[in-house]
C-alpha cells in the first residue's frame, strides 16, 4: 500500500483506540466453543429483566413501516418526555443512544482552541470526543474513585467549553447528592456548558438524589443526558436523549443526524414510558442484585465500590486480567476496566439472582485456582 491513510486523519483521531465493549456473548462461543445459552453477560450494564411487555408490543408493530423513514423529529416520543418531565418538546433532543447525544454536544461546541473538563475514572466517551475534535482533555484526579467536583470547578479555564459529570458514575458507581452539584453548578461560569449525565438516574430513590431536569431553569448552561438502555431495557434499540435549555437544543438539532432514532426504537421507547411497573420491578432486582453481589465480596473477603448504578467495581488484584480470563472460561461474562485506568479491578452488571450467584461462585473458584482465595 502505497499511501499512509493514518496520515491522513485528522491528529486527533490518529491516537485515538476503539471504544471497547463487553464481549458479546456469540463472539465468547465461537472462541471458547461454549453453548451460547448457557453463557451469562453481566458486563454492559443492560438491565437482565429483558425487554418490557409494551415495549415488545410497540415495536412489533412497528415493524409494518420499516420501509418508511422515521419521523425525523421524534415527535411522539418528544411529547411523552415533555409530558413526563414537564418541559417542553422544544428542549429535548434525541440520539442514537446517549453517546450520540453526547458527541452532537461537543462537536457543536468545543474546537481546537478549547479544553474539555472530565474525572479521572469516567465514562470512556468523554475523553474520546474531545480527542477527536482535537480539543485539549482536563482529566482532573478522582476523589475516593469519584468526581472531585471541587477540584473540577478549579480546574475551569477561560478555555473551557465543556464539562462532563456522571451522575452516577460509570464505571465506579459513585454519586454526588443534589447539594453538592447545586454547589458545583453555582461555580461555574454561564458560558461553560455542564453536561449532566444521567445515564444511571432511574435506579435512584430519596430526595437527596439531585434531577438534573429540575436545575434546568436555575442553570441554563446545563445539559442533561439519559438514556433508555440501562433500567428502560432498550439496549440494542439505542435511545437516548438530552434536555436543555431551547436556545441549546436549537444548536444541538442543527448538528444532529437526521432520522437518527429509527421507528422501531421510537416506537418502543415512547411506550415504555407507560410501563412503570416495568421499571419498578427494575429498582428491585437491581437493589436486590447490588445487596447479593456485595454480600458475596464480603464473604470473599474483597474490596469493592459501593454502586449507585446498576453494575459495581470489585478489587481482584494484579491478577484482575487473569481472573476475567478464567471467567469466560466459566462461560461468565464480565467487564475488565483497565482502560479506566482500574487494572485490579473488574466491573460486574447485576443479573438476575441466580446469575449473580453463578459468577460469584465462578469468582470464588477462579480466585483459588489463582491462589488468591479466602
Amino acid at each position: 500500500m502505497s499511501v499512509d491513510y493514518q496520515s491522513l486523519a485528522v491528529k486527533g483521531v490518529q491516537a485515538l483506540s476503539p471504544y471497547q465493549p463487553g464481549k458479546p456473548i456469540e463472539e465468547l462461543a465461537r472462541e471458547l466453543g461454549l453453548n451460547p445459552s448457557e453463557i451469562i453477560k453481566l458486563a454492559s450494564n443492560e438491565n437482565p429483566l429483558g425487554p418490557s411487555e409494551k415495549a415488545l408490543s410497540a415495536a412489533r408493530n412497528a415493524l409494518d413501516e420499516m420501509c418508511l423513514y422515521p419521523d425525523g423529529n421524534g415527535f411522539d416520543l418528544k411529547q411523552a418526555l415533555a409530558r413526563r418531565f414537564g418541559v417542553e418538546m422544544s428542549q429535548i433532543t434525541l440520539g442514537n443512544g446517549s453517546n450520540d447525544v453526547l458527541e452532537v454536544i461537543a462537536r457543536c461546541f468545543v474546537d481546537s482552541d478549547s479544553e474539555v473538563v472530565f474525572s479521572q475514572y469516567a465514562f470512556a466517551v468523554y475523553p474520546l470526543v474531545t480527542q477527536a475534535i482535537g480539543a485539549r482533555g482536563v482529566a482532573v484526579p478522582a476523589k475516593d474513585w469519584g468526581h472531585d467536583l471541587d477540584a473540577m470547578a478549579d480546574a475551569v479555564t477561560e478555555r473551557t467549553k465543556l464539562v462532563f459529570v456522571a451522575n452516577p458514575n460509570n464505571p465506579t458507581g459513585t454519586v454526588h447528592t443534589a447539594d453538592a452539584i447545586e454547589a458545583f453548578l453555582d461555580r461555574i461560569p454561564e458560558q461553560v456548558l455542564v453536561v449532566l449525565d444521567e445515564a444511571y438516574c432511574e435506579y435512584l430513590v430519596g430526595d437527596e438524589y439531585p434531577d438534573g431536569i429540575r436545575l434546568l431553569d436555575k442553570y441554563p448552561n446545563l445539559i442533561v443526558c439519559r438514556t433508555f438502555s440501562k433500567a428502560w431495557g432498550l439496549a440494542a434499540l439505542r435511545v437516548g436523549y438530552s434536555i436543555s435549555s431551547p436556545a441549546i437544543a436549537d444548536i444541538l438539532n442543527r448538528v444532529r443526524q437526521p432520522f437518527n432514532v429509527d421507528t422501531v426504537a421510537l416506537a418502543a421507547a415512547t411506550a415504555v414510558l407507560e410501563d412503570e411497573a416495568y421499571l419498578q420491578k427494575s429498582r428491585e432486582v437491581n437493589e436486590a442484585g447490588l445487596q447479593q453481589l456485595a454480600e458475596g465480596f464480603d464473604r470473599m473477603g474483597l474490596s469493592y465500590i459501593p454502586s449507585a448504578g446498576n453494575f459495581i467495581a470489585v478489587e481482584v488484584g494484579e491478577l484482575a486480567a487473569g481472573i476475567y480470563q478464567a471467567l469466560l472460561a466459566h462461560g461468565v461474562i464480565v467487564r475488565p476496566v483497565a482502560g479506566y485506568g482500574m487494572p485490579r479491578h473488574l466491573r460486574v452488571s447485576v443479573g438476575l439472582p441466580q446469575e449473580n450467584e453463578r459468577f460469584l461462585d465462578a469468582l470464588a473458584e477462579a480466585l483459588a485456582s489463582a491462589g488468591l482465595g479466602a
